[in-house]
């Protein structure tokens, strides 16, 4: 499997490329990773230092594997956050690309615009690329529950309210979509959960909410979410062993009292994670 991610990367800590890239070379995927910043650490500190990297460097990574002749081989293409609409319209190019060289490849489109701590916190005119231009050629998208309401101008409370909602978001065009952060009335105190949706079908698992919150976790469920729903096709099975190892992540990550995600040290959780939880229909 050859997943071309184009995304962020920090030298201290596990953000963007430096937290997808690890857990899917070590299920077995080739990454062919393309960086559009290199920081010193992630923007939560507060401080930081490093270049934002043009979209041409982009463009130019992306002609060079392909003159490598290697996009007919490329599976997928998976991208997160984006700095500017410039480099948006090279990770265009370089899905188009891919896609013209491998008509089977899929774009995991993670349209990262905000939380509900810090509102949209990506700059003018993003969500709206994310909306109008890269979710219509997206094949999967993994929202999390406050940029699927700002997507969709609806308001998600119920479970009802999430499935109306990630079906507004697969006719702008992914026809996948996980659905993360998700609590509901419905389930039980002190819980979290995720939603995926594919093909009329909808399965959701709940886990344990850990007192945790870290930079880095959207990051790699995105990726094993990608990793699972080319291997198996399955969107129920990408879900369950997805969140599975995420949650085998986090716990490892909390009780180390870590501030950075523990992405090499929690490395067995990708594989073999030590809770399974069971994604269910509804």
């Amino acid at each position: 499997m050859n997943i071309l991610s184009i995304q962020s990367w920090v030298a201290y800590g596990h953000v963007g490329n430096a937290s997808a890239m690890f857990p899917l070379q070590r299920l077995g995927a080739e990454v062919w990773a393309v960086n559009t910043v290199q920081f010193s650490n992630h923007t939560g500190y507060g401080a930081w230092r490093g270049q934002v990297f043009g979209a041409q460097l982009v463009r130019d990574c992306v002609q060079g594997i392909a003159e490598r002749g290697a996009l007919p081989r490329c599976d997928a293409v998976l991208t997160g956050y984006m700095g500017d609409a410039e480099t948006g319209e090279a990770i265009l190019d370089a899905v188009t690309q891919v896609k013209a060289a491998n008509p089977a490849a899929l774009w995991c489109c993670d349209p990262v615009l905000g939380d509900d701590d810090r509102g949209i916190y990506v700059r003018p005119g993003i969500p709206e690329f994310f909306r109008d231009r890269a979710l219509p050629l997206a094949d999967i998208a993994t929202p999390n529950r406050f940029e699927l309401e700002f997507l969709t101008g609806i308001q998600v409370v119920t479970l009802d309210d999430a499935k109306k909602a990630v079906t507004a978001l697969q006719k702008l065009g992914p026809r996948c979509v996980l659905l993360t952060s998700l609590s509901l009335p419905d389930m039980p105190a002190g819980s979290i959960g995720m939603l995926a949706a594919e093909g009329g079908r909808f399965h959701r698992v709940t886990t344990p909410k850990l007192p945790i919150s870290i930079n880095g976790a959207g990051d790699a469920i995105a990726a094993l979410f990608l990793f699972h729903r080319l291997q198996s096709g399955h969107p129920a099975a990408a879900l369950s062993k997805a969140c599975s190892s995420v949650f085998g992540l986090l716990r490892r990550t909390w009780e180390a009292k870590s501030r950075e995600i523990l992405t090499v040290q929690a490395q067995e959780e990708f594989v073999s994670p030590t809770s399974v939880f069971e994604a269910q229909p509804c």
